[in-house]
């Protein structure tokens, strides 16, 4: 882990630094430039407190056209940008070098919902939207937005279509990729890819929008997105079941979906992670009797009430019938909205338990699902038997294949030993195990930094050498969030 850097190094710009600001403050109002140490500081540091930079200033935009003039500038300056929403990235992925040589471009002043059309079931919104407020703003117009996430509180539109976002509906809905219907962002020539409109058919070559999702601000700045909404859900129920493995976990699943539920999400959780959070997380209490090796959180909703009026209704047999038949132990319905709302608390509050007991080293990936129960048993056996001390576990979303395999420090390790010496050791030995499997070393949370190493080790050479390719001709000169996905063939890694 990087030392956290003095505000006296992240006032300190470079020549081009200096001289491309020197211009910006005559075209750009003074929000629009931020250079106060203080104000800049919190937005330095990743969310997991694993990475540092130092910028010497953050670029703040509030309209399409100030993005596109900043990046022309910028790009006659040669001067690196680091795009920024809600800086909750898990990978590093929004945070500029630690050597000043890049500017923070935060969008978040770019906060309109241009449109929001309830029977299109359609919305635009710019990239500094908070996921949370697209969910109100489409709960008002009847419709909602079927991405959520822990983060959901300050995580930004552009960022989520920059990351590929998934979170816990990917089940049904699918991946940001699947609910973006256009982007516009701002290429790093300075010109302006204008692909909101959500064409059905449209077979003009290469598919600009879809190669700029996922793509973390390498290629284009995401400045604004038409995103598809749902009908909005009338009445959910939500469950949570103690088990006794994953493997009985996916065949409840699979009980679910047989019986004709419309399952949203469906969370895996460790008994041992369920305690985390219940030592850690204030005014969380556990949903059922006893301790179980695992449990399931189940939510499974009705958009139609003349269809299915009671969807908990319809979910109650299925459990029933998986406890007399022995599938599960012990199960429960949220008797109200206050109760479903504290289940999904549990699940939310992981990551945040997780951080306040030590240091870990996360894993998000993916495998084929129906090989995933016995991969999250062997795996953590495996981490555990060849890093004696740690503690090995998984939780997450079950049926799409994707869980965040964490493998916590020895007790008392110290922490910046550990993450420097031993977290790099463990990373190889569980992506060589998830790559055996036929799986992704980033199933949501994307590459960033964090992974950049590990994408180089591992991926086929085809698909980097495809993604050098991309890169070097839509950034030539690498200014697009340096050190970040994928670096050009002989570029250095960031410090």
């Amino acid at each position: 882990m990087n030392a956290r850097p003095a505000s006296a190094e992240i006032a300190a710009p470079t020549p081009a630094q200096a001289a491309l600001l020197e211009v910006l403050a005559t075209r750009l109002p003074p929000q629009a430039i931020i250079t106060d140490p203080s104000t800049i500081d919190p937005w330095l540091h990743d969310w997991r407190g694993r990475y540092d930079g130092i910028a010497p200033a953050i670029l703040s935009p509030a309209t399409t056209a100030e993005v596109a003039m900043i990046v022309r500038a910028a790009a006659d300056h040669g001067v690196a940008l680091v795009p920024q929403g809600g800086n909750t990235s898990m990978v590093g992925g929004a945070t500029p070098p630690p050597d000043g040589s890049a500017l923070i471009l935060s969008l978040r002043r770019m906060r309109a919902i241009r449109s929001l059309d309830a029977e299109t079931g359609l919305a635009v919104a710019e990239a500094g939207v908070i996921l949370a407020d697209l969910h109100d703003a489409a709960a008002a117009a009847g419709r909602r937005f079927p991405l959520t996430l822990g983060a959901r509180g300050s995580a930004t539109i552009g960022g989520l279509v920059s990351t590929n976002a998934g979170g816990t509906q990917v089940l049904r809905f699918g991946t940001m990729r699947a609910l973006t219907a256009g982007v516009e962002a701002v290429l790093p020539d300075g010109t302006v890819h204008d692909g909101l409109i959500p064409l059905k058919k449209d077979n003009r070559g290469y598919d600009l929008n879809q190669l700029l999702i996922g793509a973390e601000g390498t290629l284009g700045v995401i400045t604004a997105a038409s995103l598809r909404l749902v009908p909005a859900i009338a009445a959910r129920a939500v469950a949570w079941v103690g088990l006794d493995s994953p493997d009985a976990a996916l065949k409840l699943l699979r009980a679910c979906e047989a019986r004709g539920q419309a399952v949203e999400g469906f969370e895996i959780i460790p008994g041992d992670s369920l305690a985390l959070v219940l030592r850690h997380i204030p005014g969380t209490r556990s949903p059922v009797a006893g301790t179980h090796p695992w449990h399931v959180l189940i939510e499974a909703v009705s958009t139609d009430l003349a269809a299915l009026p009671d969807p908990a209704a319809a979910l109650e047999p299925v459990l029933a019938d998986a406890l007399s038949g022995g599938l599960i132990h012990d199960a429960m319905i949220a008797a109200s909205e206050a109760q479903a709302d504290a289940l999904w608390r549990i699940r939310d509050s992981l990551s945040e338990a997780e951080r306040a007991a030590g240091p870990a080293v996360q894993h998000d990936i993916s495998v084929p699902v129906p090989v995933m129960p016995r991969f999250m048993i062997e795996a953590a056996a495996a981490a555990e038997a060849r890093f004696p001390g740690t503690h090995a576990t998984a939780f997450g979303h079950l049926g799409d294949g994707n869980v965040h395999f964490h493998v916590r420090a020895p007790h008392g390790a110290d922490r910046d030993r550990w993450y420097a010496e031993d977290a790099p050791v463990i990373t190889r030995f569980v992506h060589d195990l998830v790559t055996a499997a036929g799986g992704s070393i980033s199933a949501e949370h994307g590459i960033g930094q964090m992974k950049i190493a590990e994408l180089e080790r591992l991926a086929p050479p085809a698909r980097l050498a495809a993604m050098r390719a991309i890169k070097a001709g839509l950034d030539p000169a690498g200014l697009f969030n340096p050190g970040k996905l994928v670096r050009l063939a002989g570029e250095a890694p960031v410090p």
